[in-house]
């Protein structure tokens, strides 16, 4: 009888053995999603921060875990914060503070000092891993990265922002070093702490988010800056973008079950992603009051019409950055006038209505700041005939994704090739009722932003400056004194920018 008693102990033992050595954690973790929203002022059915804070207050709580993710771009370019440089967006996110923020490109369109005040007064985590200061060190209030323990599981946060901001906006001597780089030194520090699941939160355009998802090195990807709806999952990383504005959030549900025996440590995760429509979400009252104040104070100023449209215009981002556009020549040709030029050229995504104006419509002040939101000023620079050119084509190099580079125009006319090589798909270049003569000089109209290489126009900022910043008048002023002196106006799609 010993014999069988000890095999029967011995079996035991090694079964309470194994169970001890196999521990498991298990959670439930939502990530609520919001990227590229930037405006109070809003005539649609969705979208806004007052929805937004309801959608955010239903999912804390409804879940036990909610972790609130806000990928960037909020201090500008609303109406708003052409006025005040973004105070009044700082307050609204701290009425629903996110729990992880990275700054996008808009972050920076007043430049250095005001992002650095701004940033003193939000009062929830910032994160980006690859800015830093000129002297390399880190931005006073921003982290590189967070090691959260949820339920036992060890969730890392990467916070990075895309280098592109350099063109995009004006951070001054602000640092931004490559995003996937720096990516994959925070993942190997995270890993060294024992982190089982990796988070990027990221403002990046969708070559560099792509190139994240498909290293494998990460499990959760949760974007900005491209302004659409888009989700993917492979089985192994899960990437997510919620629509601009807020219109549809994105909520992403993660039941991780981590499970260790000894040393090591197993991870198993799924996803279920979830698109709230926020045209069927109650504005929050207490955010829609205050939005409502920071109207208040400001339509007497600016609800006053200063002219007409005898013709429809089209502010939609795909309008203003695909081709001509009626009203980016309503714009060109006010900086034209302006300053006297011979030629005017400007981005098209400095055009930021994006809705339509019928013919007819009364045009007021709060609709060319609601377009013009940057605080932009009209510059004259003295260039030449292959500067013009070059320009050109770099604005059309990106046509196919929508670029805001993309060029509106006047006192100039063009044909557009987009099939052919970047580089090569502008010819026919009249200025005025001549030829463009690539070694002749021209008087060129442009907004401040472009004149200091911005939106990557990096030839003009080797041209000679005529009438500077400092001695110019506000692009949105100058728009609104010809709509004035014109009365009524009526721009429209002449071919300035045509397909052969």
């Amino acid at each position: 009888m010993g014999k069988p008693t000890n095999a029967l102990a011995a079996l035991v033992a090694a079964m309470l053995f194994l169970a001890a050595s196999v521990a498991a954690n298990a959670a439930e973790i939502t990530f609520v999603l919001v990227n590229d929203i930037d405006t109070i002022e809003h005539t649609e059915e969705r979208g806004g921060f007052a929805r937004l804070a309801t959608v955010v207050k239903a999912e804390r709580a409804a879940r036990k875990n909610v972790i609130f993710v806000h990928a960037g771009d909020s201090l500008s370019p609303s109406l708003l914060s052409g006025l005040d440089k973004g105070a009044h967006i700082v307050d609204l996110l701290n009425m629903t503070p996110p729990d992880v923020f990275v700054p996008g490109n808009h972050e920076f369109d007043f430049g250095k000092d005001v992002f650095l005040t701004r940033l003193g007064e939000m009062k929830f985590p910032k994160f980006a891993a690859n800015l830093r200061l000129q002297d390399g060190s880190p931005v006073p209030g921003v982290s590189d990265s967070r090691l959260l323990e949820v339920d036992g599981v060890k969730i890392g946060i990467i916070g990075v922002t895309s280098a592109d901001a350099r063109d995009k906006s004006s951070p001054g001597d602000l640092v931004f070093e490559e995003a996937m780089k720096t990516a994959f030194a925070e993942r190997r520090k995270l890993k060294e702490k024992g982190a089982d699941l990796f988070v990027v939160v990221g403002h990046l355009g969708r070559g560099e988010d792509l190139a994240l998802y498909r290293s494998g090195a990460f499990d959760l990807i949760l974007s900005g800056d491209d302004h659409d709806l888009y989700l993917q999952y492979d089985g192994r990383t899960a990437i997510a973008e919620s629509r601009h504005n807020a219109r549809f959030v994105t909520a992403v549900d993660l039941d991780v079950t981590v499970s260790s025996r000894g040393n090591r440590r197993r991870v198993d995760w799924r996803p279920n992603f979830r698109i709230v429509d926020t045209a069927s979400i109650a504005p929050d009252a207490a955010v829609a009051a205050r939005i409502a104040e920071y109207e208040k104070r400001l339509s007497e100023e600016l609800d006053v019409a200063i002219g007409t449209t005898a013709g429809d215009l089209d502010s939609r981002r795909a309008a203003v950055r695909s081709g001509e556009a009626a009203i980016g020549n309503l714009i060109a040709d006010a900086m034209r006038h302006a300053v006297a030029a011979d030629i005017a050229l400007t981005n098209g995504g400095g055009i930021r209505g994006d809705r339509v104006y019928a013919a007819g419509t009364p045009l007021t002040r709060r609709d060319i700041l609601s377009e013009l939101p940057f605080a932009n000023h009209t510059v004259l620079l003295e260039v030449s005939g292959k500067t013009v050119k070059a320009a050109l084509e770099h604005g059309v190099s990106q046509i196919d994704e929508g670029s805001g580079r993309f060029p509106q125009v006047s006192g100039i006319r063009f044909s557009l090739d987009p099939a052919k090589p970047q580089g090569s798909r502008i010819s026919d270049i009249v200025v005025g009722d001549a030829p463009l003569d690539l070694e002749r000089t021209y008087r060129l109209a442009t907004n401040d932003f472009m004149a200091r290489g911005g939106d990557g126009y990096r030839m003009l900022k080797r041209a000679k400056p005529l009438i500077g910043p400092r001695h110019s008048g506000l692009l949105a002023n100058d728009v609104m004194a010809y709509i004035r002196e014109k009365g009524e106006i009526s721009p429209k799609i002449e071919k300035r920018i045509y397909t052969p």
